[in-house]
């Protein structure tokens, strides 16, 4: 797809990321962005951030979608394949920088995988 046209959207969205070593749900984006833009705009952004590899989106325990910054990714490849983690206590999920080999599987391509562990945060432990 190409980003990006830089408007004030899609700054205010990469400007989130930015700050945030966390992943951030959909719908917190949502909750905090409120006042500033609307529900279809935010998923509209956050689509062509995917697209463009600037952020990477996962599936948490309860069925919302979680985005995080990618690191080394591009429009053509997300190449920064970890796991996450979401505490069952706080609800904090983050990136975990831990390398992942993805098996190969005779006559299948994977083209995407997903790990979520879940557990205690150092926080609620």
């Amino acid at each position: 797809m190409g980003v990006i046209r830089k408007t004030k959207s899609v700054e205010t969205l990469l400007a989130i990321f930015e700050q945030n070593k966390d992943a951030v749900s959909a719908v917190q984006l949502v909750d905090l962005l409120k006042d500033q833009m609307n529900k279809t705009t935010i998923y509209r952004v956050l689509e062509r951030l995917e697209s463009d590899g600037l952020v990477h989106s996962f599936m948490g325990k309860d069925g919302l979608k979680w985005y995080a910054t990618c690191h080394g990714c591009s429009s053509a490849q997300h190449i920064d394949i970890h796991p996450h983690f979401q505490c069952q206590h706080c609800g904090k999920v983050d990136c975990l920088s831990v390398d992942m080999k993805i098996p190969s599987i005779p006559n299948r391509k994977i083209n995407f995988s997903q790990i979520l562990l879940i557990g205690e945060c150092e926080s609620c432990s």
